[in-house]
């Protein structure tokens, strides 16, 4: 019988952030779509709302590299569906990953056992299915100081806790008795590192760095062009334990950074380097030595600034001293902290109708998050996209922003098309420059749908428009919109209509000059699987009226006069 894989499939420990972090009430009541009363047939509700697209207004390239999934090449059917522009090759099992013998350790996430990568899970066979379906990969890199040693490919498998020197355990593998988890009553059991891993330094990446380009060459010619400094450092003293149990110290992140990049720039200059890749709120702001403002006596040793606010400054002073540019990429992970949220099915209708407003803590300065975040972040709006963007301008100018592990859930659900909808079109409005959904599920559910009406729309590849520009709505809660331009100057726009009910709009276009008519493609609780193109509507007057039944996505496409 063979252990559950973990390189794709399981949860982070993101995911055990969420269940294990202090939850306070919403902040605000939750609104549900209007429906029927039983037994009373009405009418579709209609309200009016005005949408606006300025094409000469808030010009900016979208980076393509936003509409990025994690293990794209396992997501069976994706590629049928919509070219992934990045795949992304992380989470905890990455951490220890030995690409000598392509062996990873599953850490807390299950029983902390090696496991060989079976066909289709090691490195090189998703850099390998990248490149046959044109996708970019981005590879994580251990820097926690071990990787798995040689291990049996069958059970019994090398643990960090056997029962044999850990007969006392809450837990064991009921695949492999032999592996627990690491507790005894309340007591966290201390291993020894060696049971399962080998000590790997910053030469031990820039080794495996080397090896990558000599299958594929350098990222300039063709090869691996992104590399991430590892997966959630603050958390690794929780979720690599065994291995690493101390509390992260600002200190550490640093030193290990520093030297990790360093070695993956040697090995190849033309790659692109990201990091933190922390989990979230907690780590944009602190060390784990700090116990998310259980204390700040690390923080104040550092200048008094956020964790990620310090990282970016001292990359800029290695800089300023001579050494290149080390860092290309300030990446975090975000997800939303609200319960029943991230990482969950659709729900209830409050909780699909706070997912849809949870994507507001990615940019809106007057959004106070619906979680304990409210309180940790003393009430203050968390605006995480703008907040990213306002730390590389003043620390580290010049460095671009990600977010390689988001869910919002639903996934499998019409919310959650409607919602990871809005995200995409955030992302490109906000200039995100890279993004990696954690967790996609199947390729036939909703959630790809969401990213192919932006990616191929048609089924031939046609896309959303390249230069975002200004789109505004008045009311963005029930009909958001997002507007880009192509290079023959076609107008794409996105309307997302979040309310169960039918909504009629005027759009207005200001500096357009419209075709008479615009090609309408729709995503909706009508029909589940497939884009849908619907009969052209008039442009008169550069306005164009239109009705966006409930629960949809509609893609507008109106080319120059």
């Amino acid at each position: 019988m063979r252990t559950p894989r973990f390189l794709a499939a399981a949860a982070t420990a993101t995911a055990l952030a969420l269940l294990t972090m202090p939850s306070v009430p919403a902040a605000a009541t939750p609104v549900t779509p209007d429906g029927p009363r039983a037994g009373i047939v009405l009418p579709a509700k209609t309200t009016k709302i005005s949408l606006s697209v300025d094409v000469a207004a808030n010009q900016h390239p979208i980076s393509p590299l936003i509409y990025g999934v994690n293990y794209a090449s396992q997501t069976a059917g994706l590629s049928s569906q919509f070219t992934v522009p990045v795949d992304r090759w992380g989470g905890n099992s990455t951490s220890r990953y030995n690409y000598l013998n392509d062996t990873y350790n599953t850490g807390q996430d299950w029983y902390f056992e090696n496991i060989v990568a079976g066909p289709g899970e090691r490195l090189t066979d998703v850099v390998d299915s990248d490149r046959a379906h044109h996708s970019a990969s981005l590879v994580t890199v251990p820097m926690i100081g071990w990787v798995s040693k040689d291990s049996p490919s069958e059970h019994p498998f090398n643990c960090s806790y056997p029962k044999v020197s850990f007969p006392h355990q809450n837990d064991f593998d009921y695949w492999d008795p032999d592996c627990g988890n690491g507790v005894n009553g309340s007591t966290e059991l201390t291993a020894d590192p060696t049971t399962t891993s080998v000590a790997a330094n910053a030469a031990f990446s820039g080794a495996m760095v080397s090896s990558l380009v000599s299958r594929y060459g350098t990222a300039a010619a063709g090869g691996v062009g992104f590399y991430a400094l590892d997966n959630e450092p603050v958390l690794w003293n929780s979720t690599h334990r065994d291995v690493h149990p101390d509390p992260l110290t600002a200190d550490e992140l640093w030193t290990k950074s520093q030297a990790t990049a360093t070695a993956v720039k040697n090995a190849d200059p033309s790659a692109a380097v990201l990091g933190p890749s922390d989990w979230g709120w907690c780590a944009y702001y602190f060390s784990a030595a700090d116990d998310c403002g259980q204390s700040t006596a690390d923080r104040d040793a550092h200048g008094g600034l956020p964790l990620g606010a310090w990282y970016l400054q001292q990359f800029a002073a290695a800089q300023a001293g001579g050494s290149p540019r080390l860092l290309d990429y300030f990446d975090e992970h975000f997800y939303p902290q609200a319960n029943g949220v991230a990482l969950n099915s659709a729900g209830s209708s409050a909780t699909k109708a706070l997912r849809l407003r949870s994507t507001r803590a990615l940019w809106d300065p007057s959004y106070v998050d619906e979680s304990w975040i409210s309180e940790a972040n003393g009430g203050k709006p968390l605006a995480w996209i703008r907040t990213m963007k306002a730390w590389t301008a003043q620390y580290y100018p010049g460095t671009k922003t990600a977010i390689t592990e988001y869910n919002f859930g639903g996934l499998e659900s019409m919310n959650g098309a409607l919602t990871q909808a809005d995200v995409l079109g955030i992302f490109g409005r906000e200039g995100l420059d890279l993004a990696t959904l954690w967790g996609p599920g199947k390729a036939s559910q909703p959630w790809a749908y969401a990213f192919k009406i932006y990616r191929n729309y048609d089924g031939h590849g046609a896309a959303f428009g390249s230069t975002s520009v200004k789109a505004t709505t008045s009311n963005q809660g029930k009909l958001a919109i997002y507007a880009a331009t192509k290079a023959n100057g076609t107008v794409t726009i996105m309307v997302i209509n979040k309310t169960g009910s039918t909504i009629s709009s005027t759009l207005s276009l200001k500096n357009f000059s419209p075709k008479s008519k615009a090609t309408v493609y729709r995503y909706s609780s009508a029909s589940k699987t497939k884009i849908v193109k619907k009969s052209s509507l008039k442009v008169k007057s550069k306005k164009l009226k239109a009705a966006y039944p409930g629960s949809s996505i509609t893609l507008l496409v109106i080319g120059r006069r």
